[in-house]
């Protein structure tokens, strides 16, 4: 979905740059004549914008965690399950005086202000969380504070409530702002934000809290790439939050996994349907496979969940090759399992473990850089994968 540009950015001086508030990512020019520029260029050509995607990421997540082998001692478990049974590390919670309007107010402020941009070149502003604290009244609208000094109040978007999709969605949202009729030329920001917390039992040390902000615009060194999106829906009672009095969702834990490799395999279907229709047109006729992405970056409710996702995305490549080698190579041994419908695979765990042997170097290679901040700070929800794609980033 995301398409790494190595070449410089051309308009909006967007490049990958060390970290640390002396960075200077616009350059010498003003972001303001930056912006004018590319508007200007887009409107004299009459063209489409090119390369809309990412431009800049910050992350912020809570100063306070705790170690989970200490959570598995307090909560009387085993050594290790939380650990080596989830794959994490530490767990990130908030302090009593933050807030999902803390979290993303702090994120939001440190991404303009290390990028030197001014608040009236943002024209438009997303934000997707479930951390509901009030009932109407939109964590934008809180966010609007930022913007007071500079009279902009010209800035659409809204929050997006949708689990953990509404980061995801609010991202989707301002690139296709900028790549519609209504753009005007400046930047959009899209924040995540939510805090994970659960009562006490087994769905506990899977929580965790943080933000997200990207700057979204053309010419983008990540690029969003048009056409390559796969998308499932579905309504389910896996994971909801239907007490408006308490923070705590209530989850059906082996359902929620269900709905997760369910959601993965359809995704990964239609995603290799719709490159492989691409190639078509480009005159190549091959399958789409695991190979023919550089990275894999997952939203992570917890470390050992996606190590098993990749071993699924595995079997799917496996179950669509017409006659893979089973007597050497990748798929050596998986022969028994050659005759399988996906379907009937969510709670096997034969399969589950056959291959996730199989494509442990696959994600060693791909996916488990990516892992860092998941491990040590837990599951943020909303901003959980682009936690995953800050994580790779910076390694």
């Amino acid at each position: 979905m995301l398409r790494l540009v190595s070449r410089a950015a051309r308009c909006w001086g967007a490049r990958r740059a060390p970290p640390g508030p002396e960075r200077a990512p616009w350059g010498g020019q003003h972001p303001m004549a930056v912006q004018r520029a590319c508007l200007s260029s887009a409107a004299g050509t009459g063209a489409w914008p090119k390369d809309v995607g990412i431009l800049a990421l910050e992350v912020y997540f809570p100063a306070q965690y705790v170690e989970q082998e200490e959570l598995e001692q307090y909560d009387g478990v085993e050594a290790g399950k939380y650990t080596r049974g989830l794959g994490q590390q530490q767990m990130g919670f908030c302090a009593a005086h933050e807030d999902i309007n803390s979290l993303c107010l702090t994120v939001v402020q440190r991404l303009v202000e290390r990028g030197h941009l001014s608040w009236d070149a943002i024209g438009r502003l997303e934000v997707g969380t479930e951390t509901v604290i009030d009932k109407s009244k939109a964590v934008k609208t809180v966010l609007m504070q930022l913007f007071r000094d500079s009279g902009n109040t010209d800035v659409e978007g809204i929050d997006t409530t949708n689990a953990c999709y509404g980061g995801t969605a609010s991202l989707f949202n301002a690139a296709a702002w900028v790549e519609s009729s209504a753009w005007d030329g400046r930047y959009a920001v899209v924040v995540c934000g939510d805090i994970a917390v659960y009562a006490t039992g087994n769905a506990r040390p899977t929580g965790g809290a943080g933000a997200i902000a990207m700057l979204v615009g053309p010419n983008a060194p990540l690029v969003l790439e048009r056409g390559l999106r796969g998308t499932h829906m579905e309504h389910a009672y896996d994971f909801y939050k239907p007490d408006l009095a308490s923070e705590y969702p209530v989850v059906d834990g082996q359902l929620s996994i269900q709905c997760y490799l369910r959601a993965l395999d359809r995704c990964y279907a239609v995603y290799r349907r719709k490159a492989e229709g691409q190639w078509r047109q480009a005159g190549v006729q091959r399958p789409f496979t695991l190979d023919d992405f550089r990275f894999i970056i997952f939203h992570t409710p917890f470390c050992k969940l996606v190590q098993k996702s990749v071993g699924r995305l595995l079997l799917n490549d496996f179950l669509a090759a017409p006659n893979p080698d089973t007597a050497a190579g990748l798929y050596k041994g998986l022969q028994p399992f050659r005759g399988l419908k996906l379907e009937d695979t969510y709670t096997s765990k034969e399969v589950e473990k056959a291959f996730q042997t199989a494509s442990q170097e696959i994600f060693n290679q791909k996916t488990k850089p990516s892992l860092l901040l998941s491990s040590r700070n837990g599951n943020m929800y909303t901003p959980s994968m682009y936690g995953c794609l800050a994580s790779l980033l910076a390694q």
